[in-house]
């Protein structure tokens, strides 16, 4: 599966399948937000966050990839990436794009 942030694949012609989307919302355990919290008074990164969103986007990926390919595509285009704070601590993650196949394989 190709994944790209462009809306074409250099030297492919596309047919558009339609749009696919993955998302989750992760969050931190209490020990790890009270901790993450305390670091916010002396400044720097937020590793566990940091981490948190990271995991938070290959899953979303994963979800779209999937979708994708139930639909028999074999790539998906212009992907984007969404987040929103759902309650301290918690975020929600959506990768979204166009699921194409190949026309001249």
């Amino acid at each position: 599966m190709i994944l790209v942030n462009t809306d074409y694949i250099s030297g492919k012609e596309l047919e558009m399948l339609g749009l696919v989307k993955g998302s989750t919302i992760q969050s931190k355990n209490l020990g790890k937000d009270i901790t993450q919290s305390f670091k916010t008074l002396v400044g720097g990164e937020l590793k566990a966050y940091t981490e948190m969103m990271n995991d938070a986007r290959a899953l979303a990926t994963k979800r779209m990839v999937a979708e994708a390919e139930g639909m028999g595509a074999d790539a998906i285009v212009n992907i984007r990436y969404a987040s929103a704070a759902v309650m301290q601590g918690a975020a929600e993650v959506m990768a979204y794009g166009t699921a194409v196949k190949f026309v001249n394989k």
